[in-house]
């Protein structure tokens, strides 16, 4: 429908279509160059430390709170995920450094289903709190999990009981008796007594794993095209890893209408930005902030060329065909207006 342009590989002849892309942010298309251009920024301010990767997860009982109230119960996840690291990384018997953090919020799990969570990448240590000298976490040992997990309940629990005073949270469905205070009062009673799962998974092999994590993750919603195996009589075909049986690969076929219901769980509200960064990685300062760093690591400012996105980890590539390695060159143009009657259409299977 918005046409596109063809392209042939000037090595075998083969040739395929590309469409114009419709700029959508939940697209799995669509985000190339944004992902591109968002990498490009981040190699500039890699520092030379470990990178610890910590998630912050929600009981059921939470998120389906959450799936009725996206902008106001993911803002609260952000917030008090990163309030947890930053308070107990500030606590001298933990730490005692300022933390920079890249969070990222995640909303499905592997079957497509709605499991909030965020996705916080961090480097291992900080500035101290009078800004003098670079704080090192001990090797391969970030912060107690336990002690984050305690800390993240209360906050969460907090800001939504505060949210819920005020007005902010709806109540459908079979939720619609929360709306009654001592309704409310109960669940939150009962998410006291749950343990909030928080974990810190191995740091990353360096700053190169650290930008092919991110660049798997953060521009892309649900589920990328190489899962999607098929689509056929109705029914899409998709492969997930099964984590309860150690990651064992696994294909789940839904009908066509099924697929695109759980797709749609995990579109955001208007406006809402799933990537957001704090402490000394936060917009505002952040500059500045990156040269301390590396001042206080004695390490010299990124050279200019991956300060201009000139890394080959992140630079825009050239289209190539799999087959025989052959470039794919641009031949003709598909208008949007004859799209459809197009001789080089290519088949919806």
């Amino acid at each position: 429908m918005l046409g596109g342009h063809v392209e042939q590989c000037d090595d075998c002849g083969a040739t395929r279509i590309a469409y114009n892309s419709c700029r959508n942010r939940h697209c799995p298309k669509c985000q190339g160059a944004a992902r591109a251009q968002w990498l490009a920024e981040r190699q500039a301010e890699l520092l030379p430390v470990p990178y610890f990767h910590v998630v912050f997860t929600m009981p059921a009982s939470a998120a389906e709170i959450a799936f009725q109230n996206k902008a106001v119960i993911y803002a609260i996840l952000f917030r008090c995920a990163t309030e947890t690291l930053t308070t107990i990384a500030a606590d001298p018997k933990h730490l005692g450094a300022q933390l920079g953090v890249t969070a990222v919020l995640h909303t499905w799990g592997q079957t497509l289903q709605h499991h909030p969570h965020l996705h916080c990448v961090v480097p291992g240590g900080g500035p101290s709190p009078d800004g003098i000298r670079w704080v090192a976490c001990r090797p391969g040992f970030f912060l107690p999990v336990r002690v984050l997990s305690q800390l993240f309940r209360r906050l969460f629990l907090q800001e939504l009981q505060a949210a819920f005073v005020a007005g902010q949270l709806g109540f459908f469905g079979d939720l619609a008796r929360l709306a009654d205070p001592a309704a409310f009062t109960q669940r939150l009673d009962q998410l006291r007594r749950t343990d909030w799962v928080v974990y810190a998974k191995p740091p990353f092999g360096g700053p190169e794993q650290v930008l092919a994590y991110l660049g798997r993750y953060t521009h892309r919603v649900a589920i990328a095209n190489s899962r999607l195996i098929s689509l056929a009589d109705g029914k899409v075909s998709f492969s997930w890893k099964d984590y309860r049986q150690n990651r064992k690969a696994k294909v789940m076929t839904l009908d066509a209408d099924e697929f695109m219901r759980r797709f749609l769980l995990h579109t955001l509200p208007d406006g809402f930005h799933r990537i957001r960064h704090y402490g000394f990685l936060a917009n505002g300062g952040r500059n500045d902030k990156i040269v301390l760093c590396r001042q206080l690591l004695d390490v010299r400012n990124a050279p200019a060329d991956q300060e201009a996105g000139g890394d080959p980890l992140v630079k825009c590539e050239i289209p190539v065909r799999p087959h025989c390695g052959g470039t794919m060159r641009r031949i003709d143009v598909v208008p949007q207006a004859c799209a459809r009657d197009h001789p080089f259409r290519c088949d919806t299977s």
